[in-house]
């Protein structure tokens, strides 16, 4: 899962809203510091590039499953909002229908098809992904 700008600032507020005993202020504090800074990245990422990864899954799942019409009807997902909660949702719907279609690609031993797609998931994961900094070796 990547998390959203959202999901990725609420996690920087629950990391400052209850202040450590007075004894684990120290390391406690500046490891608490650093974890913030490194979400503030992610959510920055997730900013930057969020809505674009997502519009261009969901073109490239609808694509697949017009490639693989013929192994059944699919229901067709209609757009939403602009927003990134919206084009989840979509997501979430069309995401169901590329498995039920990977499914029945799999049982019809379709292996060209079946390498697509999964070749698809492999896209997927890349344009979701958030980078995290290189960490100083110990």
């Amino acid at each position: 899962m990547t998390p959203t700008v959202a999901e990725l600032l609420l996690g920087n507020f629950v990391a400052f809203s209850n202040p450590p005993p007075p004894e684990a202020m120290g390391d406690f504090m500046t490891s608490r510091i650093g974890i913030v800074g490194m979400i503030s990245m992610l959510a920055a990422q997730e900013a930057d590039r969020g809505a674009a990864a997502r519009i261009w899954e969901n073109g490239a799942i609808r694509a697949m499953l017009a490639r693989g019409g013929g192994y059944g009807p699919f229901a067709e997902v209609q757009d939403g909002e602009a927003t990134i909660e919206a084009l989840d949702a979509v997501n979430a719907d069309l995401r169901r229908a590329l498995i039920a279609l990977h499914e029945a690609v799999e049982a019809a031993k379709d292996d060209d098809l079946d390498r697509e797609i999964l070749d698809l998931y492999v896209k997927m994961a890349q344009a979701r992904r958030l980078d995290l900094p290189p960490f100083p070796a110990s």
